[in-house]
């Protein structure tokens, strides 16, 4: 069922934004499971071309408000990936962001009933992409008073950008990049 103000709604749980929206929703006790089975459909539907799978992103923080999109990290043996690759990820919904700048990555969105439900980073294992957010996300649940400041932020910005997710965005990379560097 989509609403159009509000999303699409997966497994009781409401998930998806118009893109380059913003918008924080309380915590969802269902996200884990969400991320869990699409890690498993991954896992099988890519065998073999993937390795390890990460919950990623606010939705992987216990307690934290956050836009409602899944967000996962695969890593790859390279980032040459065959279209097989592409294909495969295809078959589930997954479609490549061609213009994504981020380095170190291959960024995917999955798109259920015309909204963007779940973001998914194809990255080498071990790569700065994939080390610096395992540590960000791990950072943030270590450190209950962090994860505080982090949403404070989020909340600020949302309210300032509503419209313009790269606005949004751009204005955590601070946050974080003090984060990581401590």
């Amino acid at each position: 069922m989509v609403d159009p103000d509000s999303g699409v709604t997966l497994h009781g749980v409401r998930l998806g934004l118009a893109v380059g929206t913003v918008e924080l929703v309380p915590y969802d006790d269902r996200w884990p499971a969400l991320y869990e089975s699409e890690a498993a459909l991954l896992r099988t539907g890519l065998q073999g071309q993937i390795g390890a799978i990460a919950h990623v992103g606010s939705t992987s923080i216990l307690g934290m408000q956050a836009k409602p999109i899944i967000d996962l990290m695969v890593s790859v043996p390279s980032l040459r990936a065959p279209r097989l690759f592409y294909w495969a990820l295809a078959r589930y919904g997954y479609q490549l962001e061609p213009l994504d700048q981020v380095p170190d990555r291959l960024f995917f969105f999955k798109v259920i009933q015309g909204r963007p439900t779940h973001h998914l980073s194809a990255c080498e294992s071990g790569s700065e992409f994939w080390t610096s957010h395992l540590a960000f996300r791990d950072r943030l649940r270590a450190d209950p008073a962090l994860a505080s400041a982090y949403l404070e932020l989020k909340r600020r910005l949302w309210l300032e950008y509503p419209g313009d997710r790269a606005a949004y965005t751009a204005g955590k990379e601070r946050f974080i990049s003090d984060v990581l560097r401590a």
